[in-house]
């Protein structure tokens, strides 16, 4: 949906409908994909198969714990799958699933957004913290 109209279409016949808040897609699955991780994550994988330390280099601000955590969560949401290799000591990759690789055009046009407008985005919040102080 490309569209503001369609995407305010949307969005009120959702509201018509009543949709319980835990039965929103867009709660549903916007509160992984807008963590502060995953979309980090997705787009390292992207780019080719990882195992744990690796990931964990690429995304070097981010928790052993919290990795751990994220990629689990993907995994459970079918987008990332655990590959163990049978080496002493276990070996571990991590990839992307089919579902996984579907999300790369919206979220590849997200990043591209966020790119394109970082300098904007950061003038106007110095615009409003100078007001707000």
């Amino acid at each position: 949906m490309t569209s503001t109209e369609g995407v305010g279409a949307l969005f009120d016949r959702w509201q018509q409908r009543r949709l319980e808040p835990s039965q929103c897609p867009v709660r549903d699955v916007l509160d992984r994909l807008g963590d502060k991780w995953t979309s980090l994550i997705v787009v390292a994988l992207a780019a080719r198969d990882h195992r744990f330390a690796a990931l964990h280099r690429a995304i070097p601000d981010i928790s052993k714990r919290m990795l751990t955590q994220t990629l689990r969560d993907l995994e459970r949401d079918g987008l990332v799958s655990r590959h163990v290799f049978p080496t002493t000591p276990p070996s571990v990759e991590y990839r992307l699933t089919p579902l996984g690789h579907s999300m790369l055009d919206p979220l590849g046009a997200l990043v591209a957004w966020a790119e394109s407008r970082h300098s904007e985005i950061r003038t106007a919040r110095a615009v409003f913290d100078q007001r707000a102080a």
